[in-house]
């Protein structure tokens, strides 16, 4: 006998995957019957008035991204925690992206959970003495300059790489916060295209953690963007600060944070000659900023940023500047995603994965797989993917 369902988790289950009435109906496979649209008959699940069968609430658990005994509680959990919220969101920030940030950091902790149980399962947990080992009212420039340390930080190999658009200057950033003991992930969305998420909601989120600090970046932002937001989430962990980061740094904290990455990728001293800027036409700030972008390996709104923070171009010429490389990125991806479609070919699924769930995950799982500590469905869930794909991608890393 299937134990009773309290009917108001399924309605909240719902809501909180962001899914409309119809859209969870068409989903669920809940279709017109006996005269009943597929809609009606869901609300009538959460209602109270149709007991749901075990092989529904399966299909709920899978769509909803909840496990099949949240199901089973007599109340709806309490909202999962974030952490703190760093966030100043727009004005049309929409409950069903709410959701998916939401849903997003919810899976992320559970994976960094698994991570940390792992660890102190085998007695590989070690304290990392840098996780909240900043005091705030010191200031950025000094917070910049203890990360570049423990890193082993080097701004010529950071700029190495040849030319803007690639990301070996984000490779070498993550591959030292790594080797510190941080895992580094790049998620844009839960699973498909369908739940991308706008940078503008949410562009990076730190869990500081002294076994398993983790850090997300969405990787749906130029690939030119990753380094400063990394640097912006390790201050946040240097900070001892768990949440979630996005839209603009109107916050005390995120001002903090953006000027500590902006210590170590663009130095001060780097852009005190370009007092020509002041009060020059856009079009010549705009020029500038590309030619500073390329040579340094940052992102342009990078530049445009620490321009405005050093008190060469004001807050007027800042916000046209950002919002116009913003839109001329958003045709560029748009324009690339369309030759995408056109052509076959690309990087293989293998390959993607890997670089999105960085060397020091994927190492740790292999080597966990092999030493019999970690399953392959245990192991499926700390990476992300399914079981039949973990050893193929683990296959392939050192």
């Amino acid at each position: 006998m299937v134990p009773k369902v309290n009917p108001s988790i399924l309605r909240w289950a719902r809501e909180t995957a962001g899914l409309s009435v119809e859209d969870a109906a068409d989903k669920l496979g809940i279709g017109d019957a006996r005269g009943i649209a597929g809609s009606d008959r869901l609300v009538m699940l959460e209602n109270g008035e149709v007991d749901p069968t075990r092989p529904q609430l399966i299909k709920m658990s899978t769509q909803y991204r909840r496990p099949l005994l949240t199901f089973y509680l007599a109340e709806p959990p309490a909202t999962a925690a974030r952490g703190e919220d760093f966030r100043t969101l727009p004005d049309e920030y929409a409950q069903r992206d709410a959701a998916l940030v939401d849903t997003l950091l919810r899976e992320v902790r559970a994976r960094q959970e698994m991570v940390r149980s792992l660890l102190e399962s085998e007695e590989e947990a070690q304290s990392l003495d840098f996780v909240a080992s900043y005091d705030y009212r010191l200031g950025p420039e000094g917070l910049a300059q203890a990360i570049s340390e423990h890193l082993g930080f080097n701004l010529q190999s950071f700029r190495s790489g040849n030319g803007r658009g690639t990301s070996r200057g984000f490779s070498y950033l993550r591959e030292r916060a790594e080797a510190a003991g941080i895992f580094v992930l790049l998620i844009g969305n839960l699973g498909s295209h369908h739940s991308a998420l706008n940078v503008e909601l949410f562009r990076g989120f730190a869990l500081s953690d002294k076994v398993a600090p983790f850090v997300v970046i969405n990787d749906q932002d130029s690939d030119q963007a990753w380094s400063f937001t990394l640097l912006h989430e390790l201050a946040h962990i240097w900070l001892g600060q768990t949440g979630v980061s996005g839209g603009r740094p109107t916050s005390a904290i995120e001002t903090f944070c953006n000027d500590v990455a902006g210590h170590i990728l663009l130095p001060a001293a780097e852009i005190a000659g370009e007092v020509a800027l002041r009060g020059a036409h856009q079009d010549v700030v705009m020029a500038r900023i590309s030619q500073i972008a390329e040579l340094r390996q940052v992102s342009l709104s990078m530049v445009a940023y620490k321009l405005y923070r050093e008190g060469i171009i004001d807050h007027a010429m800042w916000s046209s500047v950002t919002a116009i490389f913003r839109q001329q990125w958003l045709n560029n991806k748009a324009a690339q995603r369309k030759r995408a479609r056109e052509n076959e070919g690309g990087p293989s699924y293998y390959l993607v994965r890997r670089h999105r769930l960085g060397n020091r995950l994927l190492s740790l799982s292999k080597r966990m797989l092999a030493d019999g500590a970690l399953s392959p469905s245990k192991a499926a869930a700390i990476l992300g993917v399914k079981p039949n794909n973990v050893f193929s991608l683990t296959d392939g890393v050192a």
